[in-house]
């Protein structure tokens, strides 16, 4: 067990094996409800600790082929650890979380990236590329990640959680599926799906329940796919050690749940960060009306300190015209014109395989800024490629980019790309 300077224990209030299928275990759920019970109480000002599975629950694993990511069942995604209840949290409060520490588990010192397929979970570029599985496994040495599936890379991450989030209160998760329910409506056929309704199948929920309480759980949980009021699924990599979250409280406790440890990850997420399972450190204190005094209808963070230094960067612009694709002219679509950023970078890079930059990109910490949002009808969306990442020179010179070989990343044992 862990001590703190002043030597008292900071207990581990939710444990995990990594090795293990999340729907095996206890304290983890995968659905967002308030009728989910939480696993542990903390009063406020106490620190802990909450280990955590990937967000797959064990169901990607350190090989050389992608055919587990091609299969990958993700109606049994995210799987997340908690809830954690705190003393004396009520409706209208903001709970304060003070992320003091993320590591990965000393036996599980590796992570992975991963491209999806088109029609089994996809990502940015799904459509463009017709996606299909491939993935990098990355090994950690102390804050640094190397990974055999892209050689000639070297880099410090930043982990923190992909998905932290208080729990909805019955309200707030009829909202959700109302308007995710008239979204999919409105776009039936689009693939990958606009949003993913309640789902009994692959719906879980670690704790004792009654029969009926898991039944209402699995079919009206809303997914844990995107991000909501409550936090929830927004990737941001600089909620790492040391930074505060603040949150809207819907419910008596708060009941806090985490999960979706990125090991690294870029300003935007492409197909999936460095994941991870591991373990994270929390102390949690209270703000009384918070959400009034604050105005809070969304959280509000306050990052880390701590960020990898790589001062040298090759910066590719995009703007809202799909030049990659048939010249659409888009009106101020900031979306359309980070896509054309990260399609230059792709593109430039494309001495080395297209799946390794693109796995790459997702990796690193790559900066994405908005610089221009107001010249109609261009949006423009920047993308900042850290040099020092590389144990190659990737500037442009006069004779081009060398070619050199980079072997594969994991592919399908079928072959197929």
């Amino acid at each position: 067990m862990a001590t703190k300077a002043n030597s008292v224990p900071i207990p581990t209030l939710i444990e995990v094996d990594p090795f293990v299928p999340a729907s095996e275990q206890k304290g983890i759920h995968n659905r967002w409800h308030p009728d989910i019970p939480p696993v542990a109480t903390v009063k406020p000002g106490q620190s802990f600790h909450v280990q955590c599975v990937d967000w797959t629950g064990a169901q990607i694993g350190n090989n050389d082929f992608a055919d587990d990511l091609r299969d990958v069942d993700l109606t049994r995604i995210h799987n997340l650890s908690g809830p954690v209840a705190v003393e004396g949290a009520e409706p209208g409060d903001c709970l304060v979380v003070d992320i003091l520490d993320v590591k990965p588990f000393d036996k599980m010192p590796w992570g992975y990236t991963g491209i999806f397929e088109l029609h089994n979970g996809g990502g940015l570029f799904a459509r463009e590329f017709n996606s299909r599985a491939a993935k990098a496994i990355w090994d950690f040495n102390g804050i640094y990640a190397t990974s055999r599936h892209i050689p000639g890379v070297r880099f410090a991450g930043v982990s923190h959680p992909g998905l932290i989030g208080t729990a909805p209160s019955p309200e707030l998760l009829a909202k959700w599926n109302e308007r995710e329910r008239g979204l999919i409506a409105q776009h039936p056929d689009e693939v990958p799906a606009v949003a993913l309704p309640p789902e009994p199948k692959g719906a879980y929920v670690g704790q004792d329940l009654p029969d009926d309480v898991r039944k209402k759980i699995h079919e009206e949980g809303a997914r844990t796919v995107p991000g909501r009021e409550h936090g929830g699924n927004c990737d941001i990599k600089n909620l790492s050690r040391g930074s505060r979250c603040y949150f809207p409280v819907f419910v008596k406790g708060a009941n806090l749940s985490v999960g979706d440890l990125h090991f690294s990850q870029g300003d935007i997420s492409f197909c999936g960060a460095i994941e991870m399972a591991g373990i994270i450190t929390f102390n949690c204190s209270i703000i009384k009306g918070g959400v009034e005094k604050f105005a809070l209808k969304q959280p509000i963070f306050l990052p880390s300190p701590i960020d990898p230094m790589y001062s040298a960067k090759l910066i590719f612009e995009g703007i809202s015209v799909d030049l990659h694709g048939d010249g659409k002219q888009y009106n101020m679509d900031a979306t359309v014109a980070y896509k054309q950023a990260a399609l230059n970078a792709i593109t430039y890079l494309m001495k080395v395989p297209r799946e390794q930059a693109y796995l790459l990109l997702s990796a690193a910490p790559v900066e994405s800024h908005v610089g221009a949002i107001v010249d109609s009808p261009n949006a423009c969306v920047t993308l900042a490629l850290p040099l020092g990442i590389f144990e190659h020179d990737i500037l442009p010179k006069d004779e081009g980019l060398t070619k050199k070989d980079f072997g594969q990343c994991a592919i399908r044992s079928d072959g197929v790309l």
